[in-house]
């Protein structure tokens, strides 16, 4: 029809609906995949099915969204054949990453039994290759992750099934299903075992060649681990300590290589295992704000630090907004805005500044609307509009801005 996005654009709204995915965008998709799945044959072939359930994922979690329970059903349905599909190929059958993908599925359609049977089949037929292993020990992470996330408090929290799964990690051993509570002595052993095992990684990246600087996914499942681990059975001081100690010794693990080699393409993995691990920092941080009382400073510390170093991470900008809207003084982060947007060339700044400055003013006109019938407006807001005008002009006029079609989209739609 000429101006339908391809796939999906969920920043804007038409009226009270969600901008959902096209029909015609979604058959493009579709085909790209069918023909790439034909022409791809071992390890590409694989990499492509992860691809593709990673995108009906992302439906899904629109899906949940936008509340459509029955568009959920559907989605669910049909992205559980696919992912079962995949699974049966004879290559497959032992990949751990779709085994993982197919168990998260599972957990976003409710299906939480079903989605630890998944968990546990996939560990115990990963074999025992413990924290040596990256495929097992991200599986694990993010099926402790998951676990976590059920808490309401942090009470009882040692005893859970998060525990047994980290803990049982460290053992190399067969994996055995949770049974109930994980013996003291096990959790000693196994906190002595991440220790060790981190401690080694740390002094290898420092000093290593390049093989083992590639392998920095690994360390950062590591560090994710044991401060998960930590977090359960000690506090979250102690957790946030183990995310500390390993971004203090990856920059300088980074920029003493940078001295060295001036030109090493392996260092490349460094920003990104740092910017990693620093997401899963303020993960926690934040999760343990929601089932506690915790103060929202270091918190709010730690992703100002981290945007000034990633300004182009979506995932930070989200946490960065979201603690924004609980603070009713709007000019520190106007300020830190407006320092970023100068000091880079990436778009996300903008598009994170103009959200924030939208949501607020939609708070603004939704407080001054309540309960008055008909005399809607007392105070006509203009200061907003008009500085969310002209953050729109800057952007646009920025390198990047003119050539994104969203920005100029969603421009045009605020103006309308």
């Amino acid at each position: 029809s000429g101006f339908n996005s391809i796939g999906h654009m969920d920043t804007m709204s038409q009226g009270r609906h969600q901008i959902g995915h096209y029909k015609e965008g979604e058959e493009f998709i579709q085909n790209v995949f069918h023909v790439l799945s034909q022409i791809f044959t071992g390890k590409e072939k694989s990499n492509l099915a992860i691809c593709w359930l990673q995108y009906e994922i992302s439906k899904v979690i629109q899906c949940l969204q936008a509340k459509k329970k029955k568009k959920l059903k559907a989605q669910g349905k049909k992205s559980k054949k696919m992912a079962k599909n995949f699974l049966k190929a004879p290559d497959n059958r032992n990949n751990l990453s779709l085994w993982k993908l197919y168990a998260y599925l599972e957990w976003l359609l409710g299906n939480t039994d079903d989605s630890r049977k998944v968990f546990d089949t996939a560990l115990c037929t990963a074999g025992t290759g413990g924290l040596k292993s990256a495929q097992l020990c991200s599986l694990s992470l993010l099926y402790a992750q998951l676990e976590v996330e059920l808490l309401e408090s942090m009470e009882g929290a040692v005893t859970s099934r998060a525990v047994h799964i980290l803990t049982k990690l460290t053992e190399n051993g067969p994996f055995v299903p949770y049974s109930g509570q994980v013996s003291p002595v096990n959790v000693l052993k196994a906190r002595k075992t991440y220790e060790h095992a981190l401690q080694d990684y740390l002094s290898q990246t420092a000093d290593s060649d390049q093989d083992q600087v590639n392998d920095t996914d690994q360390l950062v499942n590591l560090v994710g681990c044991y401060a998960l681990f930590q977090y359960l059975t000690v506090g979250i001081d102690a957790a946030v300590l183990i995310y500390t100690q390993a971004s203090e010794k990856l920059e300088v693990s980074g920029s003493q290589k940078c001295e060295n080699t001036g030109e090493n393409f392996g260092i490349l993995n460094f920003p990104t295992a740092l910017e990693a691990v620093t997401l899963l920092h303020t993960n926690l941080l934040s999760f343990h704000m929601k089932i506690g009382v915790y103060p929202l400073n270091p918190l709010r510390e730690a992703l100002t630090e981290a945007l000034k170093r990633y300004p182009s991470n979506q995932s930070l900008w989200r946490s960065y907004i979201h603690i924004q809207r609980k603070s009713h003084c709007a000019s520190k982060a106007r300020r830190f805005f407006d320092s970023v947007t100068r000091s880079t060339n990436s778009l996300e700044p903008w598009l994170f500044a103009i959200q924030a400055e939208q949501m607020r003013k939609k708070l603004t006109e939704k407080v001054q609307r309540a309960d008055v019938g008909e005399i809607h407006c007392t105070i006509p807001e203009t200061g907003l509009t008009n500085r969310i005008v002209a953050l729109f002009e800057h952007a646009v006029q920025s390198e990047n801005g003119t050539h994104c079609p969203l920005l100029w989209r969603m421009y045009l739609n605020f103006m309308v």
